[in-house]
């Protein structure tokens, strides 16, 4: 479990972090000074990297048995600037907030009681 969270944590921070670039940067570089080069190469490279953040997320959603709404909510989070910081924060605690499975035991055998009064 803690490969798929390590995976997914750095997805999350890939993915937001290019998002803020493409928002924050890129996009007022375009519309305000008409220049397309960083939407260009951020646009794509988040787009592959949302991609990638998905697989991870629904990796981790899978190994983690969390319901269908979470596991959307967490999709859905690499599209809102900012929210995959706060959602990876949250993830974290859901994953380490698990009960721990306990581990099988093998069948006890009854003790035979007959040998034991002879």
């Amino acid at each position: 479990m803690n490969g798929a969270l390590t995976r997914y944590r750095v997805m999350a921070y890939l993915t937001g972090v290019l998002l803020l670039v493409l928002v924050v940067v890129a996009m007022p570089l375009k519309y305000i000074w008409h220049q397309n080069t960083l939407v260009a190469i951020v646009g794509p490279a988040h787009g592959f990297l949302y991609m990638v953040y998905l697989v991870t997320a629904f990796d981790l959603a899978v190994r983690a048995k969390w319901r269908f709404f979470r596991t959307l909510g967490v999709l859905l989070a690499g599209t809102i600037p900012v929210l995959s910081f706060v959602v990876e924060r949250k993830t974290r605690v859901w994953i380490h907030q698990r009960p721990a499975t306990p581990a099988p035991t093998a069948p006890t055998e009854p003790v035979s009681q007959g040998l034991a009064n002879s």
